[in-house]
Parts: structure tokens; sequence; C-alpha cells
């Protein structure tokens, strides 16, 4: 018998219907339950085959314990190693290499000294920094975020210069990124499972969270889903991971990526819609059974982009 879990935290919907999904298809062999953890113990196998990750972001414990697991065995869902040396600049730096469109960006050191250090540590940073420089590239109207996390915390719309500093100050020990603002006309929210299967959204990130995504909405033309699907699947292809939602701002008919790192996107009923819902409920069962068995115990069963592919290859000839 081989099991599938899901590791989840506050959320309800998604994680009970995933494990109804699992266990209606009556696979031959494979059955889905929540994750159940009393012990772990170093290089010790763990009872899953599949773990679906939902909350490890926000408990070291738990991502701890999934590193233990994918060594021994169980295929991850989202790789542990990577989604701990990921970060939303680096994305940006790799899907410029791969041709995606994106906002101008920087990453921008924290305004307040990280615990435990002083200026002392900071003898390798240019003071002041080349701010006219960065503006320029930027341009305002721009907006600042953190360059890890999620969920639209600590995000700044800033209209000046005079703003930025206002605003930097109030970040702390945050490290955030300016990014160019991208005047959109058309807005999309984008699943990604497995590599293949791709849901794209229409989204109004302007609106109250409950209601950003689209009902009904305008038509929008076939080339360009058919691009923002091209874009989705490279770039997500590109970082490995299995489950991820990556959202398209279109200016001039351009869908530029403003956000594809999202390792435990939304799925709530209540927020996506019933009918998302039911898509994503369906692919991602689909893709943990399909997961499961081709998992081989005792070996590594994590997916990897191509990116640490390439890397790995690289390193080979030398």
């Amino acid at each position: 018998m081989k099991k599938i879990g899901i590791l989840f935290g506050m959320e309800d919907t998604f994680p009970h219907a995933f494990i109804e999904r699992v266990n209606e298809k009556n696979e031959k062999g494979i059955v889905a339950e929540a994750v159940s953890i009393d012990k772990v113990i170093q290089n010790q196998l763990t009872e899953y085959a599949v773990i679906i990750d939902r909350i490890s972001q926000d408990v070291p414990f738990y991502r701890a314990y999934l590193k233990n697991a994918a060594l021994t065995g169980t295929a991850v869902i989202n790789n542990p190693f990577w989604w701990s040396a990921d970060d939303k600049f680096f994305n940006n730096a790799l899907a410029d290499t791969l041709g995606v469109p994106l906002p101008n960006t920087v990453i921008l050191p924290s305004a307040e000294h990280p615990t435990d250090t002083t200026a002392k540590s900071f003898r390798n940073l240019a003071m002041p920094m080349d701010w006219q420089a960065i503006f320029d590239y930027v341009k305002f109207p721009a907006y600042m975020k953190p360059y890890a996390g999620g969920g639209w915390k600590n995000v700044y719309r800033l209209e000046n210069k005079e703003e930025f500093f206002q605003k930097h100050q109030e970040t702390g020990q945050l490290v955030m990124m300016l990014q160019e603002e991208i005047v959109f006309t058309e807005y999309f929210r984008v699943y990604c499972l497995g590599g293949k299967a791709v849901r794209i959204m229409q989204y109004e990130p302007r609106n109250p969270h409950h209601l950003r995504y689209v009902i009904d909405g305008p038509p929008v033309s076939k080339k360009l889903l058919a691009k923002v699907k091209e874009y989705t699947l490279t770039l997500c292809k590109g970082l490995g991971y299995d489950f991820n939602t990556v959202e398209f701002a279109v200016r001039d008919g351009i869908p530029y990526a403003i956000d594809f790192g999202n390792p435990a996107p939304d799925a709530d009923i209540n927020s996506v819609g019933q009918e998302n819902f039911d898509w994503v409920v369906e692919e991602a069962a689909k893709m943990a059974i399909a997961y499961a068995k081709n998992q081989k115990p005792g070996q590594i069963n994590l997916t990897w982009g191509t990116f640490m592919k390439d890397a790995v290859n690289s390193a080979k000839r030398f």
C-alpha cells in the first residue's frame, strides 16, 4: 500500500477535498490521508510515498521533516530543498534568462541592520547607494515588496523617491525588492501542476481577496492565452515546482510575469471559486496518484528544475 499524505495548517477546504478525491478514485494500492507525525528520526523512512506540502514555509520543523522524508524516498511536492533555496528576486533573474518578460526589478538592503550585526558588517556596501541609478532603472510609480514571502504582505505602491525613503524605513529588517509598476489592461493568475496541467484564471489584484478571481470575465484572445500558457510552463519547469501559481499583468498585449514563486498557492474554495477549486482538487489528485505510482522506495523522488539540472550537468564537465 502506498500512502499519499497532505501536510497543512489552517486551511480546511482544499486538504480535505483532496484526500476525498484521491480516495474516491479507488486506485489499487493507493490511499490518501492527512500526514501524521509522532517522531522524526534521522534517515528513517516515513510511511508516505508522496507528501503534498502546504505549510512548511511557516513551520521550520515541518521543512526539516520533509527534507528527511525526501532523503529516504518520499516524493515531496514541492521539492523542500529548492523551496528553501529559492526567493522571488532569484526567480526574476532566472525568468530573465528564460526569455519571459518582466518588470524592471532591483533588490535592496534592509533598512535596519539584521540582528547581531552592526554597520561594520556592511563595509562592502557602498554608502550611500546609487539611488538615482536605481530609480532611473525602475521608475515611479513602483512597487516595493519582500524578496521572500507572499500573501500580499508588506507590499507598498510608491509614487516617488520621497515616499520610497519614508516607507522603506517602515520595513525594518525585511529585504525588499523595488519593482516597476506594470499598468495593465488584463491580469491572470495561473495554476500549474505537474509541469503540464495549466488553468488560466482572470484575476483582479486590486479587489478584496474574496473577489479577486473574476467569474464570467470579458473574452481573451487565444493568442494571448497561448503565450500566457507558454510562459507559465517555461517558468515552472525552470524552477522545478510541481504545484505553483504564476501571475501576469498584460501591458500593450505583452504578459509580464509579476509573481511566480508560490509553492503553496491559494486553493480555498471561498476565494478561488467553485470551478477553479474543482479543477485544482482534481488535477492535484491525479498528479499525486501518478507520482505515487512512479515513486521508487529508497531513492530520491524529487522534481528538479531545468536550472538545477543544467547546473549539475555543467559541473560534470569539470
